[in-house]
């Protein structure tokens, strides 16, 4: 019996496809690999349409920025210079006579007013400031008749009552130490005081010329302390006395 030989087409037809396949893919050794990556869909990065809208630059000309501190500085306020300490002061003590230039007395007149005034300084307040008063005794004229032991009478007037009161007057050649003396009102820094007084002499005693020392006093002062801080004012007012001719 005679068998016919069956036609090869369908495994001729297999082995046109796997070549065409093998040709299209560029890669004979690994075609399913090549079929793999046609079909992956492209990466964000390798699109350029889809990057260049987020580096796209505006057309128009950028606007220039305004530094931080121009601002700051602008608003700040000028700072003003700080002023220079004042310089030092000290007490200052001035007398006047109410008449004018010194104190001319007649023995048994009426007696002169005179103005003391305390201007103190910056430099120190003082608890207790005593004003004290010192003339050397007169040595006489001939034709003078024996007068008292205190052959002038200082008074001063209260500023509270308008009264005048007693005030202490030392009449000797040698100066009394300031820590002896006691007394006196507290003067602040910078305060001005003035006081009035009136002197006159007795219708005895010497007559001749001797100026009318003031001193201011700090009674505080301990003793042994420099003399310009002691007294730290002191001034002399022209004094004469005459009898009547």
């Amino acid at each position: 019996m005679h068998v016919r030989p069956r036609p090869l087409i369908v495994p001729a037809v297999l082995a046109a496809l796997v070549a065409a396949l093998t040709a299209c893919s560029g890669h004979p050794d690994r075609p399913a690999a090549a079929a793999r990556s046609a079909s992956a869909p492209p990466s964000a990065s390798a699109s350029p349409s889809a990057t260049a809208p987020a580096t796209a630059t505006p057309s128009g000309p950028a606007p220039t920025p305004t530094p931080a501190t121009a601002s700051a500085s602008s608003a700040a306020p000028a700072r003003t210079p700080a002023a220079a300490p004042a310089p030092a002061t000290r007490l200052a003590l001035t007398a006047a006579a109410a008449t004018g230039g010194g104190l001319k007395l007649v023995r048994g007149g009426p007696a002169q007013e005179f103005t003391v005034t305390v201007h103190n300084g910056n430099s120190q307040a003082y608890g207790h400031l005593l004003v004290a008063f010192q003339m050397e005794p007169l040595t006489g004229e001939p034709g003078d008749l024996p007068g008292p032991a205190t052959p002038f009478v200082l008074e001063r007037r209260d500023p509270a009552t308008g009264a005048w009161r007693a005030a202490d007057l030392r009449i000797a050649a040698d100066a009394k130490p300031a820590h002896l003396h006691t007394g006196g009102t507290a003067l602040a820094r910078d305060a001005v005081r003035t006081e009035r007084y009136r002197l006159r002499a007795t219708a005895t005693g010497p007559t001749g010329s001797s100026p009318l020392m003031v001193y201011a006093i700090d009674t505080d002062a301990a003793e042994g302390t420099r003399a310009d801080f002691e007294h730290p004012g002191h001034v002399s007012l022209p004094l004469t006395t005459r009898r009547v001719l």
